[in-house]
């Protein structure tokens, strides 16, 4: 995490500070939602929020982009005040929300030029920058069909068109690839880079797809019941985990006496049962295989089978929730808020 200043440098650079927040906090009828966030974003970073669907992202997102009000707590973005420059803030930001919001009716040219008459864009600009975000995001030749004629991608193509056609600083993206197929989803992912390389661009990305923030996002902030848990780079969120992974099998009721028993090697950092398995974070590589078969084979275990591979975002995820998957942790969060809404009679 960043400190107070509002710039950090890189070498000979000073990468400046684009968005800025101290414990920001929302709350709805007592119940926290997001709780005392304080992050600092740098100018053209893909910065990422990683956690399960209710865990806090999308709400901490619309407080950024001045659609909510912090319960308390303060941001800024570019420099401007969330809740007493909102209208700066909209100047410079730009928003792809997580549903749906493009006209259905309308071709995709149209939706890109009456978006850019809401920002009172003259004509010979929006036509420039229409063209320019066509261009982009591979959309030339398809300006013209309806926008319920276009697949699920290009049609969120569309709307990250739309949402970078004003050329905002920020660009925020609320779980763009939601609902897309796989091909459609690593092809967004490709354009958003785009974005991001040849223009310079912030953007802010949610998601509860790993592999989505391993692939996009210069650094991601994990978030745990609207609390950020860990934040760094994928590659460092991931050392934290171990250097190297080793799953390995024996009988199930041997699994408690060998996890026991492999506490004594300064060299596994974290033991940990999962689906029958036991996964070893281990500094070192393939040379502690045999080791690890010749200290069982010594103690009377049958290893079953053992593999060593490198840790993903995923592993990183279950390090942080204590085993929890993200899926698994979604299905918590689901009861948590049915059991809420019922308690509060259905107010949000």
């Amino acid at each position: 995490m960043l400190g107070e200043s509002c710039q950090t440098k890189t070498m000979n650079n000073v990468i400046p500070i684009t968005i800025k927040t101290e414990g920001l906090t929302k709350e709805f009828d007592g119940l926290v939602a997001v709780d005392h966030v304080t992050l600092s974003v740098r100018e053209g970073e893909v910065f990422g929020f990683l956690g399960p669907n209710g865990a806090g992202k999308t709400t901490l997102v619309k407080m950024l982009c001045t659609i909510l009000n912090p319960t308390s707590g303060s941001a800024k973005v570019c420099g401007y005040d969330i809740v007493r420059e909102r209208d700066k803030v909209r100047e410079c930001t730009g928003i792809v929300f997580q549903d749906r919001a493009i006209d259905t009716f309308l071709t995709g040219k149209e939706n890109l030029d009456f978006h850019a008459r809401m920002y009172h864009l003259d004509r010979r600009t929006r036509e420039k920058r229409i063209a320019e975000v066509l261009a982009l995001l591979d959309l030339k030749g398809k300006e013209n069909m309806r926008i319920s004629e276009c697949s699920g991608g290009t049609q969120r193509r569309f709307e990250v068109a739309r949402g970078f056609l004003t050329h905002p600083k920020v660009l925020f993206l609320d779980e763009p690839t939601l609902g897309l197929d796989v091909q459609a989803r690593r092809d967004l992912w490709d354009y958003i880079r785009l974005l991001n390389e040849k223009e310079g661009i912030t953007i802010i990305l949610t998601t509860h797809y790993m592999e989505e923030a391993d692939y996009l996002c210069h650094r991601v902030a994990i978030i745990d019941h609207g609390r950020i848990v860990a934040m760094d780079t994928p590659e460092k969120l991931k050392q934290a985990v171990g250097l190297n992974l080793i799953s390995l099998q024996v009988a199930q009721e041997s699994n408690a006496r060998l996890a026991d028993s492999l506490k004594q090697f300064d060299w596994i950092t974290k033991i940990e049962a999962r689906d029958g398995s036991l996964e070893l974070s281990i500094d070192g590589g393939e040379e502690r295989i045999p080791e690890l078969i010749d200290f069982a084979d010594s103690r009377g275990f049958v290893i079953s089978s053992i593999k060593l591979y490198k840790p993903s975002l995923e592993d990183t995820f279950l390090h942080y929730y204590t085993g929890r998957t993200i899926r698994e942790e979604e299905g918590n969060l689901k009861e948590f808020w049915k059991a809420w809404m019922r308690r509060s009679g259905g107010k949000r």
